[in-house]
């Protein structure tokens, strides 16, 4: 049923895809999130049950989506589309397409205002903007988040990046931006886990609060934070690579792929923990600080050390890096939908969708000062997309992924796309028929407070 190829062209390797869909997955959640969620939950033992939930729930949707994706070989709306016609199924399934697309442009336009705060922490970080008094340093954020001008500013900036690489389409775009971007962030990784290699008996505290478990630490919501984690830190149920599978050449293991990507993602949530955890503990500060950890902490450490204003400038360009590859992801399925529904060419459909977007976003970067007054449901702008894309549309995507994969298409269509040895079916088929939706379940309902 599904086209040989698409429309919009192919990854040109495996490589490639691999490097595309790693970006996709390697963002601020990994940089940012990760570190402030395993200090908040007790280190090493929270870091085991986070992959054993990558395992488990992570990779079983992810490899799903893939599949969906190629198998569709469009953009994620008409993919549900074609597979629920080529199923006999409810033509309603199309929905599951929308939300994702609609979560990613949601998601893109607060995801851009929080990768302006960390271009602008770039240039601050250039012409010495760091300070070892944290009162200074939490000044300093205090008034650019109070500044609406700045906000919108550096807001822009980053969108109009994003757009400029995926205007250029699958190639010429979204190949050459990652080929470039993901050797120089492992590559900025590296060096700044080289430099807390350097801070002697820091460098193996942090190394033993990340890897030594303490399961005394570890509650049920400790648990659930992992698992809706390593969901969310792959990047599934919001199209991004169920759209970069419909890219993904025939013969090509989808299994093998996914192994890769969730394993180079795990890797880097790592290299982050091992990076920053020593230069917490170096300058005596607290590695449970929450959300500040980046933006109000780290600059304290970098204030403190010797070659700090490198080392500054050098982690806010990787938190550039790595919103940029990600947010190029989160916009394609829409711009890949305009161009097939619309027969819009790739410039039209990225001027449109980045506006929009773009616009979204302007109101999340007034949340944070002259619109802060105003809420929904008793949240401001940001904290109420974040709610509804995080914690409802996403576990609600990839509880319909699992369900849909498992349960409406044919086995023998889904056997044909993945091709892999019995066994190895066969633990997938289980993994996503009931461990998987029934985790995400639990998810849901915690966020909601139910359970």
């Amino acid at each position: 049923m599904a086209n040989t190829k698409s429309i919009h062209g192919e990854w040109s390797s495996r490589f490639a895809y691999i490097l595309a869909a790693t970006g996709s997955a390697v963002g601020l959640g990994n940089i940012w999130k990760f570190p402030y969620i395993t200090g908040e939950n007790g280190g090493g033992a929270f870091v085991l049950v986070y992959l054993a939930c990558v395992l488990a729930i992570g990779i079983p949707i992810m490899i799903a989506e893939t599949m969906m994706g190629r198998r569709g070989r469009q953009s994620p709306i008409n993919t549900l589309t074609s597979l629920s016609t080529e199923a006999g199924a409810n033509k309603n399934w199309h929905y599951l397409g929308w939300m994702g697309v609609i979560a990613g442009v949601l998601i893109l336009s607060y995801y851009s205002v929080i990768a302006g705060w960390a271009s602008a922490y770039v240039f601050k970080a250039i012409f010495g903007g760091f300070s070892a008094d944290a009162m200074e340093v939490k000044a300093t954020f205090d008034n650019f988040i109070a500044s609406p001008m700045q906000l919108i500013f550096w807001h822009t900036v980053f969108m109009i990046a994003t757009m400029s690489v995926v205007r250029k389409g699958v190639k010429s775009g979204l190949e050459k931006a990652v080929q470039l971007l993901m050797p120089a962030l492992l590559a900025l990784l590296l060096l700044l886990v080289a430099y807390a290699m350097t801070t002697g008996e820091s460098y193996f505290k942090g190394l033993f609060f990340l890897f030594s478990p303490d399961f005394s630490e570890i509650d049920s919501d400790a648990v659930l934070t992992a698992m809706g984690h390593a969901f969310f830190t792959l990047g599934l149920g919001m199209g991004a690579i169920m759209v970069y599978g419909s890219y993904l050449p025939s013969g090509i293991s989808i299994a093998k792929t996914t192994l890769y990507i969730a394993g180079a993602d795990t890797v880097v949530a790592l290299l982050a923990g091992i990076a920053i955890f020593p230069l917490v503990f170096a300058n005596g500060l607290e590695p449970a600080s929450g959300p500040g950890l980046i933006f109000q902490t780290l600059p304290i450490a970098f204030g403190n050390m010797t070659g700090g204003w490198l080392f500054g400038i050098l982690f806010f360009v990787l938190l550039v890096f790595a919103a940029l590859t990600s947010s190029i992801s989160l916009i394609e399925p829409i711009v890949a939908w305009l161009v097939e529904n619309k027969g819009y060419t790739r410039d039209r459909a990225s001027i449109i969708s980045g506006t929009i977007t773009w616009a979204l976003g302007v109101t999340v970067a007034l949340s944070f000062n002259a619109w802060s007054e105003f809420t929904i449901l008793g949240k401001t702008i940001f904290n109420a997309l974040d709610y509804l894309t995080a914690n409802l549309m996403l576990p609600i995507g990839g509880f319909c992924i699992a369900v849909f994969s498992a349960w409406v298409m044919h086995d023998k269509d889904v056997r044909d796309e993945l091709d892999i040895p019995e066994l190895q079916y066969v633990l997938w088929k289980y993994l996503i028929s009931y461990v998987a939706p029934a985790a995400v379940f639990l998810v849901f309902l915690h966020v909601l407070g139910i359970f």
